[in-house]
């Protein structure tokens, strides 16, 4: 669709335009256009989705930011998957429950007598749920205890994982391998994840597995590899006394590669990782277990802190992180004085935040973080939520600049507004919401979705991680996302 300026200009070449250099046969002064006719002469939202052929529904809504008065809308009250819209919804949860300056505190503390160097009693490693927490963050902490002058513990190695509940994965739905759908603990690990690397030497593949941060790469046996010939499954995963044992298809394999594997058990991986950093401290243990909580009385040696929760939540709008979005709700849940069993637990009291404080009338998440496709969400209570949050709010800072693009997908030197929001995506279904700031200076909130579930729930567990046909919906669906926000800017600015 031609921009506001290229329409205007291809009207005034047109209309000064004279026939074969003759005199006009009418009068050149311009023809007085009827109020809002430019307006009406842009592309209708409802002629755009139809122009998409994107199948499913779409649903979208635009309103003025400041007054909340309703706009536009095609299909406002159709409920779709959100996707990672979600994390948008759980920022505004999070903020309003645990406040912007929250920090995560992960901490190394005695129980027992500390004399000389000496601890005669155990040392606990206690996690607050730090979706960030690294493996150069542990090494840092090993380090601290050596610089405390610590050389022997006589005890145990403890490990609190209580301050969350165990989470197996985050949607069961999703294949066994992708580093996206991990465990959730009180004690979490580089997002929870392993890095598998292969390499072909002498006909041969060379697999590792390991905690790689920045500076180190400590090997892990927490989660084993094998490789075998089969041209499918991709992967095959099973728990063998408590490891995560792996299976890989040769064929699949090429020459050399890697990719980051999902943890299953943080808790036993960030134990068996600080082991081999505190003993490369010069520190072992008489024995590793794990815990929910250590004694009130023990004391604390090492704290990690956490940078603010607002910038967490801008590295998770930004980064879309499955597992910072899920730590974050299910805290923001228990901060409002209930412990959820589960994530379908925690995303229901969001759910009924949602409707509470943010004004909408219905809301369904199975999940904070949008992975899940059974959540659904109404473009209309989307952007009530939106409108609630402000123009101006907490929220929309967190949010990413969404560059406005020409009809071959190229940045717009002088795009008709600023867009900030939040992008999702799934098999078949794509979603947009947040905020329009017109070159007029007015704020719109706006929420679009899309999805064919029908099409999504056909295929296979196995097709999900790369579909026959998700790449041109996306496509399609971006595109059309922004032929509406360059329809809004110009209609409604």
């Amino acid at each position: 669709m031609p921009s506001r300026r290229a329409f205007l200009t291809g009207v005034a070449g047109f209309a000064a335009a004279p026939a074969f250099g003759a005199a006009p046969s009418t009068s050149l002064r311009p023809v007085i256009r009827p109020e809002g006719f430019f307006r009406r002469a842009v592309t209708s939202g409802a002629t755009l989705i139809e122009q998409a052929r994107l199948g499913g529904r779409v649903g979208y809504a635009v309103a003025d930011a400041a007054t909340g008065r309703m706009l536009e809308v095609v299909n406002p009250l159709v409920a779709l998957p959100p996707a990672s819209v979600a994390k948008a919804v759980t920022c505004a949860y999070a903020l309003d429950r645990l406040g912007p300056g929250y920090r995560f505190r992960t901490r190394i503390v005695a129980d027992g007598t500390l004399a000389d160097g000496r601890l005669d009693g155990d040392l606990w490693l206690v996690g607050s749920g730090d979706p960030l927490l690294d493996t150069d963050t542990l090494a840092a902490m090993a380090s601290d205890l050596r610089g405390l002058g610590l050389h022997e513990v006589r005890g145990r190695l403890i490990l609190a994982e209580g301050a969350l509940p165990q989470v197996f994965q985050i949607d069961p739905d999703q294949p066994q391998h992708v580093g996206y759908n991990p465990a959730i603990s009180g004690l979490n690990l580089n997002f929870n994840r392993v890095h598998f690397e292969w390499a072909r030497q002498a006909g041969e593949y060379r697999v590792t597995m390991d905690a790689r941060s920045e500076t180190i790469r400590p090997p892990v046996q927490i989660a084993r590899m094998r490789i075998e010939d089969r041209a499918a499954p991709l992967y095959t995963y099973a728990q063998v006394e408590g490891r995560d044992h792996w299976t890989v298809a040769r064929a699949a394999l090429g020459n050399e590669g890697a990719r980051w594997l999902p943890v299953r058990r943080p808790g036993a991986y960030v134990a068996e990782v600080f082991q081999t950093l505190a003993r490369s401290n010069g520190l072992t243990f008489r024995s590793v277990e794990l815990a929910d909580a250590p004694p009130p009385t023990a004391t604390i040696l090492v704290e990690h802190v956490s940078e603010p929760l607002e910038d967490i939540l801008r590295g998770m709008m930004r980064w879309s992180t499955n597992l910072t979005a899920e730590v974050v709700g299910l805290l923001a849940t228990q901060a409002g004085g209930t412990r959820p069993a589960d994530l379908r637990a925690s995303a229901a009291a969001m759910s009924d935040w949602m409707r509470d404080r943010l004004g909408a009338r219905q809301a369904d998440f199975v999940d904070h973080s949008g992975l899940g496709d059974q959540s659904r969400v109404r473009a209309q209570d989307m952007v009530a939520a939106l409108v609630a949050a402000g123009p101006n709010g907490l929220l929309r800072g967190l949010m990413r600049d969404i560059p406005m693009l020409d009809a071959q997908g190229n940045r717009r030197a002088n795009p008709p507004a600023e867009v900030v929001a939040k992008t999702g995506t799934l098999n078949f279904v794509s979603s947009l919401a947040g905020y329009v700031r017109t070159n007029t200076g007015r704020d719109l909130a706006f929420a679009i979705f899309c999805g064919d579930v029908e099409r999504r729930a056909a295929l296979s567990v196995e097709e999900r991680e790369n579909p026959p046909g998700g790449r041109d919906y996306s496509g399609r669906a971006r595109r059309l996302q922004q032929q509406l926000l360059d329809r809004w800017a110009i209609v409604h600015g």
